[in-house]
């Protein structure tokens, strides 16, 4: 037949479980996807089409 378990035994597996929940939250947040390392693209600048038709 089966035990009854403590009331510190259940707290005790209740907050490892939030623990762990809160932990594989944290980690699942900064597996994120990397950042660029220029944030600014290079812009090339053209001239006018009014100067391309000169």
């Amino acid at each position: 037949m089966l035990e009854r378990t403590r009331i510190t035994e259940r707290y005790a597996r209740g907050f490892a479980a939030a623990v762990a929940a809160v932990a594989a939250l944290v980690l699942a947040a900064n597996a994120g996807p990397a950042k660029a390392t220029d944030p600014e693209p290079h812009r090339q600048t053209t001239a006018p089409v009014e100067a391309a038709v000169r």
